[in-house]
């Protein structure tokens, strides 16, 4: 049986700077760039707040996702996540299990 693999996008703020990646722990990794364990892009520029992530049936699939992703457009990424998710919340609270913050 494949492992699940997520693609993820984080901002440092609505239409902010965007930071795209893939992991097979959605949760964990998300806390990790949230806690800055992260080197490099995301600690660098404060994009924590996740505002997009998707699910696949498998990691290859989340890869090839990622890479595609990577090489679109700025405005095709700002309205995937605005499809989605117009207001720009954070969906960490989603996917970690507690109430979301009253922004």
């Amino acid at each position: 049986m494949d492992k699940l693999g997520y693609v993820y996008i984080l901002a440092s703020k609505r239409k902010g700077t965007l930071y795209i990646g893939v992991t097979s722990d959605l949760v964990k990794r998300v806390w990790q760039h949230r806690e800055g364990e992260t080197r490099g892009f995301t600690n660098r520029y404060g994009v924590k707040t996740l505002v997009y992530y998707e699910v696949h049936e498998a990691m290859e699939l989340a890869i090839a996702r990622e890479k595609a992703m990577k090489k679109w457009r700025r405005a095709w990424k700002i309205e995937l996540i605005e499809t989605s998710n117009p207001a720009w919340r954070d969906r960490y609270p989603d996917i970690a299990g507690f109430p979301p913050s009253r922004e």
